[in-house]
């Protein structure tokens, strides 16, 4: 599978944290994250991520479009309550849920998630790519 892994800059260290708590789930999958992102992640952790490297509206947009395309099968974007959402974000949120991409923005259903695609319960998002 393949899973995106975004935050809010103050949500940066609970990302890590969760990539931690997660590390042996994650790293059986194909894993998708911005530059800086993915470098604290590996330091963290040693998972090996793709990275995309620009702006992070530019990211954002970026990854909609792959949505769109189903080329992407989940999303854990641990988002900061306090900021509202940008275009870009609701671009990729809306391409998620139009191709039935399952997308957490919290720890919580970013743990429900991950424990869903460990079970084997997102396998169907393979046979769409």
């Amino acid at each position: 599978m393949k899973i995106v892994l975004l935050s809010d800059m103050t949500k940066n260290e609970l990302l890590v944290n969760f990539c931690i708590a997660y590390k042996q789930i994650l790293s059986k999958h194909e894993l998708i994250s911005p530059l800086n992102t993915a470098r604290l992640i590996k330091e963290a952790t040693s998972l090996q991520l793709e990275t995309y490297s620009s702006d992070i509206d530019s990211i954002y947009s970026r990854l909609a479009s792959h949505a769109l395309y189903n080329e992407i099968d989940a999303v854990i974007c641990l988002r900061d309550p306090a900021q509202p959402a940008s275009d870009s974000q609701q671009r990729l949120f809306q391409a998620c849920d139009i191709n039935s991409i399952p997308f957490a923005t919290n720890t919580a259903t970013a743990e429900i998630l991950v424990h869903a695609i460990n079970r084997g319960d997102l396998d169907w998002r393979e046979l769409l790519r």
